[in-house]
């Protein structure tokens, strides 16, 4: 469990940094902004579910908090910019990552 409470953290620092960054590199995008932060909020729901696995409640609403500061704080830097749409595309993320999350225990639980 402890190792997942690790690559939760790493996850929630990359993120932020991404997000943060005047200008992200290049090479670590999809392409399309909304699928970055769709397969972000999945992989951070994910490992959090991993972590914690009995605090889904807790870790949705923190995380979608933790996007929405993230908008926030775009607003403030220079080239970026705090969207609606991307704070529903951490949303469904999240969603996503809390369908997946019983079945990625469940696997890692037979193996």
């Amino acid at each position: 469990m402890r190792r997942y409470r690790l690559l939760f953290l790493a996850l929630l620092l990359i993120v932020a940094w991404l997000a943060l960054t005047p200008v992200p590199p290049r090479g670590l995008s999809t392409g399309w902004d909304k699928s970055n932060h769709l397969l972000a909020f999945t992989s951070l729901m994910l490992s959090g579910r991993l972590a914690w696995p009995r605090q889904a409640l807790a870790l949705f609403a923190g995380l979608l908090a933790y996007g929405g500061a993230v908008e926030l704080l775009q607003l403030q830097i220079p080239g970026r910019d705090g969207e609606w749409a991307d704070l529903l595309a951490d949303g469904v993320g999240l969603a996503i990552g809390q369908l997946l999350a019983p079945l990625a225990l469940r696997l890692l639980k037979a193996g």
